[in-house]
């Protein structure tokens, strides 16, 4: 996958070998993260071996499918003015969210309204930390979906 920039002002990921499965599982719907075949722990960002198994039988790890739903752990609501391609996007909050598998894996992404629909102003008083989210998926172009989070 390659980086590109629709006339809608998306700019594409940064995508490496390891991360190209997370980005491949986004686009059918589904947050699937790398797992450490050894002791069972998440792996995030994605990585060609696992940090966590045994130092002289690093294996790779294995995707698995998680339930998209976590917490908001931080978060940061940027004022005007923004780069041109986030101008539509406002109100816009970027949130680091914390799985509901394992709290240490942790997430960002852009909070959406109901459905996906864009924010709404009063939705940015309602965010807080620990408030519950659930991952939402918005489909950039013919290449790329990606995770956004809503207020659960």
């Amino acid at each position: 996958m390659s980086a590109s920039a629709p006339a809608h002002g998306f700019v594409a990921p940064v995508c490496d070998e390891d991360a190209l499965p997370f980005y491949r599982f986004a686009r059918e719907g589904r947050l699937c993260l790398p797992r450490c075949a050894d002791t069972g722990r998440w792996i995030f960002p994605p990585r060609p071996l696992s940090p966590f198994g045994p130092a002289h039988a690093r294996r790779a790890p294995v995707w698995e499918e998680v339930s998209g739903r976590g917490a908001i752990w931080s978060f940061v609501v940027p004022h005007p003015p923004l780069l041109p391609a986030f101008a539509e996007r406002l109100p816009l909050v970027v949130a680091l969210v914390a799985l509901e598998e394992d709290a240490t894996v942790r997430l960002a992404g852009t909070l959406v309204g109901p459905g996906g629909a864009p924010l709404a102003e009063a939705d940015v008083a309602g965010v807080r930390i620990g408030a519950p989210v659930r991952v939402a998926f918005e489909r950039m172009d013919d290449e790329w979906t990606l995770p956004r989070w809503e207020l659960a």
